[in-house]
């Protein structure tokens, strides 16, 4: 069992980590495909990676309930980490979640298990953070949509296989839909609901 005083540590400066990592995050959200770093280091429980330590650690928090992967939940360090230095609820029902911790994308559910928000409360949706191995090798995709100057092209290895055509239910359920953000280590790319991604093969 892990204590309390074992738990990793969180941010050292609360508040410019916070503003550092909602800087990034909001940066990739606006510029949808550009690889973002997050700089400000905060312990890392289990199987969490550095860069979805701090996005927890800067947006998550009581009135966000939380829903963990199997790989995650069954960690009793990650979930007392993210509860005593977020306080966000981890919930069992993704249909309810503000946010998702996917550490294994190749157990990803169908997205549309998560909250897809209503036509009046479209923000009432999942966010889903999925780790992935790389975000600057693999295969080549291609992303439109608005904060996109004409084509992006994202370079990344990433589980499961087929996550941009499981994706491609925002299209139909827009202004309703799921956000994505990708994380790999310290670097994060986000795929807001608006944005189209075409797998270009190899």
């Amino acid at each position: 069992m892990t204590t309390l005083a074992e738990l990793p540590p969180g941010f050292v400066d609360k508040v410019l980590s916070a503003q550092s990592t909602f800087r990034s995050v909001m940066d990739a959200m606006a510029r949808p495909g550009s690889v973002q770093r997050i700089v400000p280091m905060a312990g890392v429980p289990g199987p969490t990676m550095r860069g979805t330590a701090a996005i927890a650690l800067t947006l998550f928090d009581h009135d966000t309930p939380l829903w963990l992967d199997a790989r995650m939940a069954e960690r009793s360090d990650v979930v007392k980490w993210l509860k005593f230095h977020t306080g966000a609820p981890v919930v069992q029902d993704s249909s309810i979640a503000s946010f998702a911790l996917i550490s294994d994308g190749a157990a990803l559910p169908a997205l549309e298990r998560f909250a897809l928000g209503t036509n009046e409360y479209p923000d009432r949706s999942t966010t889903v953070i999925l780790q992935v191995e790389s975000l600057d090798s693999g295969r080549s995709f291609e992303l439109r949509g608005p904060g996109i100057d004409g084509v992006a092209t994202l370079q990344a290895s990433i589980k499961p296989f087929d996550l941009f055509e499981r994706l491609r239910m925002n299209e139909a359920l827009f202004p309703r839909g799921i956000d994505l953000v990708l994380v790999a280590d310290d670097a994060v790319v986000a795929i807001p609901r608006t944005t189209r991604v075409v797998n270009k093969g190899s």
